[in-house]
């Protein structure tokens, strides 16, 4: 998201009761640009919050809203890293998470299951394929951190 032509980015405030605030004096952000993120959510809230967090960082984000949708958007896009929610419509996250290991086997993307189950299907996530496990509710800088020592390490 830009304002003014500049990335938003997070800068730390020394006001009582406000931990951070987001301006649009940036961070270097030049690590992130360019760099695409396929968000796999079939709830809109949650979808939309990964992306604000996202975008705000300097990531392109690219949306999915179920699993068929994240399957051809990986092979489409080819993003740099996916957060695949594992219950989704249609097909779920670990079947999508199969479906884009399967279609290009030397693929190294990191898919980073994102889940409500906490640790219960964290074997089975990896088992199909997915890179890391997530639990929600996401905290920004959980996202950052797991999305930043992916892409950039």
């Amino acid at each position: 998201m830009l304002v003014n032509g500049k990335p938003l980015a997070r800068k730390p405030l020394k006001t009582s009761g406000v931990r951070e605030s987001f301006t649009t004096e940036s961070k270097d952000e030049s690590f992130t640009m360019g760099k695409r993120v396929l968000i796999a959510e079939d709830q809109n809230d949650i979808r939309q919050m990964m992306k604000l967090m996202l975008e705000i960082r300097g990531y392109e984000t690219i949306e999915a809203t179920d699993g068929f949708d994240a399957v051809e958007k990986a092979y489409k896009f080819h993003p740099d890293l996916v957060l695949m929610d594992i219950a989704m419509p249609l097909l779920d996250g670990l079947g999508a998470t199969k479906a884009i290991r399967q279609f290009d086997r030397d693929a190294d993307v990191p898919i980073v299951a994102v889940t409500a189950y906490g640790d219960f299907y964290k074997k089975q996530a990896l088992d199909a394929g997915c890179t890391d496990v997530l639990s929600k509710p996401l905290s920004f800088d959980q996202l950052e951190a797991t999305i930043d020592g992916y892409i950039n390490s």
